[in-house]
């Protein structure tokens, strides 16, 4: 329903003002490569990252060549398969496959001090530390996450249809201007998409602790019309889900006074 031009959405118990429609998104095509808004790197990258990101980072990355069979792509088997887009320091990604060894997780970043960081994360390889001529995984940890170190946008044309149990996009950018709506990740176009790769009730996890992203991402999941969100009162999405790994960034916002939001949705 509508009051005063602002758009309501009730479910539940749950009474809740959501973004007005926003027409000045224009659809990536699939051909050209998309404009892409953000930083590709950040702060010089040093010496024990920059030998991760050009030795070890090509055992897990997903090139134009691999194969999205579930075995094929992990080398294990693996009983679901879950994508992150934008993983940012890779804490949430690596904390999953820790406690998930029998999922494959595929994470897609953008920014290269980011990817250098998860590589960080899993290997335990930190600037000072012994590095071996053949890097491997921590001990504790088994071969579980590949990387797409590029734009998500462009590896979508090469997963299947009904490949994925979960994806999370967790803190996107919020771009929270008007003028720079049509730049927010969660949109008609790549919402169509992961609906696509997605298996009948695999969940999409969409977390931010911006009030106009919360509201944009619910109007958009919404009118594409293939999720329904799982809440039925204020504590299922105003609480940390059961499985979720807590992120430096998380905290920083809580600190702030930002209280983070975590909104299920699930395939129908």
């Amino acid at each position: 329903m509508s009051e005063n031009n602002k758009t309501v959405l009730k479910q539940g118990n749950i009474n809740i003002e959501i973004e007005t429609r926003n027409s000045s998104f224009t659809p990536y095509n699939g051909f050209d490569k998309p404009k892409f808004y953000g930083r590709r790197k950040g702060r010089t990258i040093r010496k024990a990252k920059t030998t991760l990101l050009e030795a070890f980072l090509p055992k897990i990355k997903i090139t134009a060549d691999s194969v999205f069979d579930k075995e094929k792509l992990f080398d294990l088997p693996v009983k679901e398969v879950a994508l992150e887009i934008g993983f940012g320091d890779g804490q949430h990604l690596a904390g999953q496959a820790l406690k998930n060894p029998n999922t494959g997780y595929i994470g897609a970043e953008v920014f290269q001090n980011g990817v250098a960081n998860l590589l960080t994360l899993i290997t335990g390889i930190k600037e000072g530390s012994n590095i071996p001529q053949d890097i491997k995984l921590i001990d504790n940890r088994v071969d579980n996450i590949r990387v797409f170190d590029d734009d998500i946008r462009l590896l979508f044309k090469q997963i299947p249809d009904n490949f994925l149990d979960k994806v999370y996009i967790l803190f996107p950018d919020p771009w929270p201007k008007k003028r720079h709506a049509h730049r927010r990740f969660v949109n008609p176009d790549n919402l169509k998409e992961i609906a696509r790769i997605m298996k009948k009730g695999g969940i999409l996890r969409i977390a931010t602790d911006h009030k106009i992203y919360k509201g944009w991402a619910l109007r958009q999941v919404k009118e594409n019309g293939n999720f329904e969100w799982t809440a039925k009162c204020g504590n299922d999405w105003k609480k940390e889900p059961a499985d979720w790994v807590q992120t430096k960034y998380q905290l920083k916002a809580i600190r702030e006074g930002r209280r983070p939001v975590f909104l299920d949705f699930a395939k129908k």
